[in-house]
């Protein structure tokens, strides 16, 4: 049976349709937003897996460049692993999906959405994450759903509902919200100093604004009639948890008021081997029931604590922040670089200035994007005392890394002001809480160092929440335990004036605008402290570059000369390169850059440029090579390309008889610049250049 449902959603047709394509998964649904449509298919297995705490969820996200109309650059000519891109869009799907799956569902479940038309208009992330929740409404899998995705912007101060690609580049935020019929679920996005307020202005505006999307999948999931499987509901015995709770809760009482990380855990493995050999002994229970009976014991307790003695795991008031540290400038062949540490959790970032050369371009079904600001984010085993084989960065990793840089980006100098490509790298040398904020506030100093010319310093700070019945606890640089044992993980970054990056993850049904405005309350608060702290290492930018950082030059030359700077085949321009070791681009409109970190083959590469491209002037004395002799004169070169005739009459003050009786092809002599035509010849004068450099003598 095909159902197809359609509504205006921001002046277009958003339409989810079922029951046409992929009928052989479980549950899959085709949704189109104007001409971009998604298919997403959900299938989940028949077996159980082993019994475990966490759900066994897998989303993949795959754009096709067919629905763009392009076939893939590169050999292969077919679409490889995922792009980075895919990578983030699978984990903006994944984050407001996996928590309304119920945890004893215990069968491994996966998501697939292909971006099978692309209009280049519409942003098909938000059209795939509400497609992944029609896919598995229609499904037999169990889901606490529906929800919905939009986006919204924000020009000349008015909000814009699922902006267009050209709306996003006058817009000052871009914020993707996911929500269910009755709270916000998920925040992901960046904005340009915007303040808090606009913000949540925007997040409860898109929140209103999907209900139409959520009625929907409604309306055909109750045609379809579809029986969901029966969820065994909770994996651990009451039997057995109480059994854990009277024999261990003393033993966890002191492992989560041990403040230092490294302590705790050992306490914490010690009593977990110990409760796992006694309950196991008789055989009638499993190691893993065991120690999933024990993770919801202490995180049962450690929510008590905070929401009964207002009680953290490390001590502090539920709104401080840890202590910080930061140090700039400790790698002295760097460019820049910074130690960041708050508390347990440490990232050293680095910043490395390059040249127009080392701009990323990255192919994807919108065509081919230039990039000149990177910041990667690396998460080491020894950063949580863990081996671990090291491969390329993770999907967490690059999500990260992804976040960060929205931070940053919004304060970076535009090409034109530094037209230099920057890479910052952060290693995450310690992890407790956070790591991502410790990169954006890391991130920062390390850019002032290599004197990378920021328009303001940005923080970031990671906020939490634990909710019990009507109340509400809204925790500041929440630690791993407590993202672990907590229902938020909020993420704020920004200036001084606003936000530059914002993302929430939700474990609860959602929040409600109130938790909202005080969670962004507190969170601007911790954001301040900490600015105020990294301002004490650098308080500005420095005030040039580092030595060992290239330098670039910006030359404009007319675009008649590029012809003569290139030279026949590119032999002008690779002679440049070849003396000097410069980096030179030269562009359509005339736009000279050479790059060096030698100064004086900088100095000399400009030179030849100049020489290359330079126009005569009437009145300036050249020293020019004889080219060619003729009866009526010679012509010489003042500089290569650019040749003039000297009349036998302008030779000598004398009368001349023949040329070669005063120059020969070859000499090098002086002359003078006596007029220019409309068509650019030269008229030059050997004689009027003698008599002027002898005036000057006297």
């Amino acid at each position: 049976m095909i159902i197809k449902k359609s509504v205006q959603l921001g002046g277009r047709e958003f339409t989810i349709e079922t029951g046409r394509m992929a009928k052989q998964a479980h549950g899959s649904a085709y949704v189109s937003y104007a001409d971009t449509g998604v298919l997403t298919t959900a299938v989940a297995g028949f077996e159980p897996v082993e019994k475990q705490d966490f759900v066994p969820l897998t989303v993949e996200y795959q754009e096709r460049f067919y629905s763009a109309g392009r076939i893939p650059g590169g050999y292969f000519k077919r679409e490889g692993r995922p792009s980075e891109k895919e990578i983030l869009s699978s984990r903006l799907t994944d984050r407001p999906i996996r928590p309304l799956i119920p945890k004893g569902f215990n069968y491994e479940l996966q998501v697939v959405s292909s971006v099978i038309s692309a209009d280049q208009k519409n942003d098909p992330d938000i059209v795939a994450l509400t497609a992944a929740s029609a896919a598995l409404m229609f499904s037999d899998i169990p889901f606490g759903g529906p929800i919905a995705a939009v986006e919204v912007g924000r020009i000349k101060g008015e909000l814009v509902l699922n902006p267009t690609v050209d709306q996003l580049l006058e817009s000052d935020m871009d914020i993707i919200i996911a929500g269910s019929k009755d709270a916000v679920v998920m925040v992901e996005g960046g904005a340009n100093n915007v303040p808090e307020e606009e913000i949540q202005k925007a997040i409860f505006y898109g929140h209103r604004m999907m209900q139409p999307l959520i009625e929907m999948q409604e309306s055909i999931a109750r045609e379809l009639n579809v029986k969901k499987r029966e969820c065994s509901g909770s994996l651990i015995s009451d039997e057995l948890y109480e059994m854990v709770k009277g024999k261990y809760s003393t033993a966890l009482r002191d492992v989560l008021t041990t403040k230092k990380k490294q302590e705790r855990q050992i306490k914490e493995r010690e009593l977990f081997r110990k409760s796992i050999e006694e309950s196991t002994a008789d055989a009638k229970h499993e190691p893993a029931e065991v120690e999933m009976a024990l993770d919801k014991l202490q995180s049962e307790m450690a929510r008590e604590m905070i929401t009964k003695e207002q009680r953290r795991i490390d001590g502090r008031s539920l709104d401080e922040v840890r202590p910080i540290t930061c140090e700039v400038g400790m790698l002295p062949r760097t460019h820049g670089s910074a130690l960041f540490t708050r508390g347990e959790t440490q990232a050293l970032v680095v910043t490395t200035i390059g040249t127009f050369d080392d701009v990323q371009f990255i192919d994807e079904i919108g065509g081919e994007n230039r990039k000149r600001f990177m910041l990667h984010y690396n998460f080491p085993p020894y950063s949580v005392g863990e081996v671990k084989q090291m491969r390329g960065p993770g999907r967490r990793e690059i999500g990260h890394g992804a976040l960060a840089e929205r931070a940053i980006h919004p304060v970076v100098p535009v090409e034109d002001e530094f037209p230099y490509t920057i890479r910052v790298v952060s290693d995450i040398l310690e992890s407790n809480g956070s790591s991502s904020m410790a990169t954006v506030c890391g991130a920062t100093l390390s850019l002032m160092d290599a004197g990378v010319p920021i328009k303001s310093p940005v923080a970031g700070i990671a906020m939490g929440l634990i909710k019990d019945s009507d109340r509400y606890f809204i925790l500041t640089d929440i630690l791993g335990d407590e993202d672990h044992l907590g229902d938020m993980d909020f993420k704020v970054a920004g200036t001084k004036e606003g936000v530059t990056s914002i993302q929430m993850d939700i474990k609860i049904a959602g929040v409600t605008e109130e938790i909202m405005n005080d969670a962004l309350k507190q969170a601007k608060k911790a954001r301040l402290h900490i600015l105020d702290v990294m301002l004490q290492a650098i308080p500005v930018p420095r005030a040039d570059i580092s030595e060992y950082a290239p330098r670039i030059v910006n030359m404009t030359i007319k675009t008649g000369r590029i012809k003569d700077l290139i030279g026949p085949g590119g032999k002008n321009i690779k002679n440049i390169v070849e003396k000097t070791g410069v980096k030179i681009d030269v562009d359509d409109s005339g736009k000279v850059r050479i790059a060096s970190a030698d100064t004086a083959l900088m100095t000399k590469a400009i030179e030849m440029v100049k020489s290359l491209t330079q126009d005569a002037e009437i009145g300036a004395i050249y020293t020019g090579k004889v080219k060619k002799i003729m009866d009526f004169g010679a012509f010489v070169e003042i500089f290569p390309g650019t040749e003039g005739l000297v009349h036998i009459s302008q030779l000598e003050e004398h009368r001349v008889k023949r040329v070669e009786d005063v120059v020969r092809e070859g000499d090098e002599i002086p002359v003078k610049v006596l007029d220019i035509d409309r068509e650019g010849k030269i008229r030059l004068s050997r004689k009027e250049a003698l008599r002027d450099n002898a005036d000057k003598k006297v």
